[in-house]
């Protein structure tokens, strides 16, 4: 995506069901983006990460509902002795389990739950929002301190290794992505005992690292100390008990993502909450006001654009992939008349600043003014990033005394119906109960991706058998500097990192430039990127455009866990749409296009082009022609292009359209495509669309580049679409395209030859859309009916015709 530091400007994203009102607004789409438009733009332009805060907000848009005891009733099951076998009946079992505990009448050596009472009577007194962290804070500890003496038939018992513990925070947290910083700061965080510990341990001067030559010393000492833990569970507890009464509610130093479980954001409204009951019984759902949370409001009022800023020099990467497509979501359902009388109180309950004013960072104090479900949507995007192949997340949202649980994962966010933690308190207990029972797993960590440490650099490694090669190792090198990362909520989240694998290198021997392994979540409705690139493969023994010109897929696995599955138990409204599965796909490593300037960047791309038409021809359509999937590689003192990135492609033998996500990438997209029509899907995809992508790319990289490098900031004019709705970037574009000059701009460093094919091939695609348009006209006329755009288009080889036989097309294909 593009600052909007070098504009001053920054277009307000794609908003589901928005009326439209002039060109500088974005038009309703029936498959609306979100943050995956962009959050792969950071490391192509260097952008704040703070940028995608605007279409963070259009995913949480799109938060579907289920009710607070479906939520519980699943959450349960995943912390069950038999996950896999449906069991009804245990949500009944738990609310009776937890009653001693909610009554006072449950304690352990080290605390009674007759505190919990008292914990829950300060919270309710009035104050300003952050004297509430302590008494929530010491309610859940004491209450995790007697759940984990509880047993129900049929749960599994708590899970020692993980220990969560509820931790206060509201101090900033840092995390890299793409050599860009973000800044986020939750009020309070669920994460495993050690690591909140460990926190206050750095804070007091102990060392983080060991040194080689202690480490076997070291290792031991932590296996003798882990055995006594395990022959000992009492001594854990007393280091929780400790750290409860002591650091719990104190502001830990440099919390990392990676070890944040779940993030619990506050606000508060009323003055004064009604007490606690003097005890509690069991009783049906008791709905809260509002039930849920109301995301309407939303979609009234646009964020303000940020002040312009300067981000740092985006520094170039080898990587062999980057994918820049877009996520695609299901239009809201809209909201209930209680949800939007409820918008208005929940509209003003932004976080206010809590800091000292010269203690502020600066993207802390944006987030300040961000509605609470889009400040917790962030916290998600973190967690997300900081673990490779998360496959769902939890957050809380606590607004006086309700609890809402929302729901994360690639298809989309579930939140469900608030809970009253004071009034209805079996509830909220049986929810600590059933995360004190998850494994990290159950949390959404990946259990097949483990981290290890290589050579003091954290990796992961991922084993499986395969029929075909046995055992198949994958050394994913997650702290490698060419490791592309997504940051967003739903979508493909594609993250590419360099791997080494002991039985590829076997099969297929050593490349020079490695190899690279591209992780995404799929649309499981799709024709799947492995099964294109077989055909893509047949197609290349028959032609030499296309041979050596598409990527050498090495080895795939998809993994059996679809995303639907949680919604069709939650009973979520058309649970497959959309549906996702993660693919893990190994290729050789490729250059960027962007690497390369001159003749040599026009003739990787003219091969790209080549490939691409033949492929159409042959009834493989890519659809997502962008810089990140224009790629090359050297062979035999060649540069040989690469038209990559096929995770968006369709087959011409496909039944109908597949997919929920649309294809293409917003600032590369054909004109037409870029309308009301073309982003309600009523213009069909055709060859000339993806020719004209090329033209931008080509246009986009000239103006962008030179000699390989970013150009200043001052002088990249075309960087502001990446930011920009699709309607708006359309409208900047057709303002390019009919107000180029005959020279190129000042400072680009772009040849006279090179310009004048760029102006060329843009007046070709302008006199195009003109002849199309006028016998639209004559022939609507005539009728009396309108035309589809593209009743009449000309194939492939007449229009790409029109670009070879440009001068500029002979002189840049001559190499030097």
């Amino acid at each position: 995506m593009s600052p909007a530091g070098e504009t001053g400007t920054l277009s307000t994203p794609p908003r589901a069901n928005a009326p439209a009102s002039g060109a500088s607004k974005i038009e309703s789409t029936p498959n609306s983006r979100g943050a995956s438009v962009v959050s792969e733009h950071i490391g192509v332009l260097g952008v704040k990460v703070k940028k995608i805060r605007p279409w963070i907000q259009r995913d949480i848009e799109q938060v579907k509902e289920c009710k607070a005891d479906a939520m519980l009733q699943a959450l349960l099951q995943r912390a069950s002795s038999t996950p896999e076998t449906e069991q009804p009946e245990l949500l009944q079992k738990c609310f009776k389990a937890v009653l001693p505990v909610c009554n006072g009448q449950a304690s352990t050596a080290l605390v009674k739950s007759s505190d919990i009472e008292t914990a829950l009577s300060e919270y309710v007194r009035p104050g300003v929002e952050n004297n509430f962290y302590g008494p929530f804070v010491r309610a859940t500890n004491i209450a995790l301190a007697c759940l984990e003496e509880t047993k129900i038939d049929g749960m599994r018992a708590p899970v020692p290794t993980v220990d969560m513990i509820c931790q206060q925070n509201d101090m900033p947290m840092h995390q890299m992505h793409q050599a860009k910083k973000s800044t986020r700061k939750p009020d309070l965080v669920i994460l495993p005992l050690n690591s909140a510990c460990a926190s206050f341990q750095d804070e007091k001067g102990s060392k983080k690292g060991k040194q080689k030559d202690d480490k076997k010393d070291d290792e031991k000492d932590e296996t003798n100390e882990e055995t006594n833990e395990r022959s000992d569970g009492e001594q854990r507890k007393k280091k929780r008990k400790a750290h409860m009464d002591t650091n719990a509610t104190a502001k830990p130093h440099k919390l990392p993502w990676k070890d944040v479980l779940a993030c619990i954001e506050f606000k508060r409204q009323t003055k004064r909450i009604k007490e606690p009951p003097s005890s509690y019984t069991l009783t049906d759902y008791a709905p809260t006001k509002p039930e849920y949370l109301p995301v309407d409001h939303l979609r009234t009022a646009d964020p303000a654009p940020d002040p312009p800023q300067t981000p740092a020099t985006q520094t170039a990467s080898n990587t062999a992939f980057r994918s820049s497509g877009l996520t695609a979501d299901q239009p809201s359902q809209g909201g209930s008349s209680s949800k939007r009388k409820a918008a208005d109180t929940l509209e003003s309950t932004a976080k206010k600043p809590k800091m000292d004013p010269n203690e502020r960072d600066a993207d802390t104090d944006a987030d300040a003014d961000l509605d609470v479900t889009v400040q917790t949507g962030l916290y998600a995007a973190e967690m997300f990033a900081a673990n490779l192949a998360v496959n769902y997340l939890l957050n809380i949202i606590v607004i006086d005394d309700v609890v809402w649980i929302w729901y994360y994962d690639r298809q989309g966010i579930i939140q469900c119906s608030g809970i009253n933690f004071i009034q209805d308190l079996p509830r909220f207990l049986v929810l600590l109960y059933a995360l004190q029972r998850f494994e990290l797993h159950d949390w959404g960590r990946n259990k097949d991706i483990l981290p290890v440490e290589v050579e003091e650099k954290l990796c992961h490694e991922f084993k499986i058998n395969d029929e075909k090669l046995g055992e198949v190792d994958l050394l994913l090198h997650t702290s490698h500097d060419e490791r592309w990362t997504h940051y967003g909520l739903q979508g493909r989240a594609t993250n590419v990192v360099p791997v080494t694998s002991e039985a590829l290198t076997k099969k297929y021997g050593k490349f020079k430039d490695g190899m690279v392994a591209k992780i995404f979540w799929g649309e499981a409705s799709r024709t799947s990127e492995p099964e294109i690139l077989k055909k893509v493969e047949e197609i290349a023994k028959r032609h030499a455009t296309v041979q050596d010109h598409v990527p050498e897929l090495l080895w795939h696995h998809t993994f059996t866990n679809p995303t639907s599955a949680i919604r069709e138990a939650l009973d979520v409204p058309e649970p497959t749409t959309g549906s996702r599965v993660l693919y893990i796909l190994v290729f050789r490593k490729l250059f960027p296009i962007t690497q390369l300037h001159g003749k040599e960047l026009f003739d990787v791309w003219r091969q790209c082009i080549l490939c691409h038409v033949t492929l159409w021809k042959e009834g493989v359509y890519h659809r997502d022609v962008s810089p990140g999937n224009l790629m090359w590689y050297w062979k035999d003192d060649k540069r040989i292009g690469v038209l990559n990135d096929y995770d968006l492609s369709s087959l011409a033998d496909d039944p109908g359209p597949r997919g929920n996500e649309r294809t293409g990438t917003v600032p590369f997209m054909a004109l037409d495509l870029l309308t009301k029509d073309g982003q309600q899907g009523k213009v069909k995809h055709v060859y000339r669309h993806d020719l004209e992508s090329f033209m931008w790319v080509f246009a986009w990289i000239c103006l962008r580049y030179k000699n390989g490098v970013p150009l200043s900031r001052g002088l990249r004019p075309l960087d502001e679409w990446a930011t920009l709705g699709a309607v708006a970037c359309g409208v900047e574009k057709y303002h390019f395209q009919g107000h180029m000059t005959a020279s190129a701009p000042f400072g680009s460093g772009i040849d006279g030859v090179t310009w004048d094919f760029i102006v060329d091939s843009f007046l070709v695609l302008k006199r195009d859309a003109d002849e199309r348009y006028y016998l639209r006209l004559k022939r609507s006329s005539n009728s009396g009916e309108g035309q589809q755009p593209n009743t009449h288009d000309p194939d492939p080889d007449a229009f790409l015709s029109r670009f070879t036989s440009l001068e500029g097309w002979t002189k840049l294909s001559k190499l030097e």
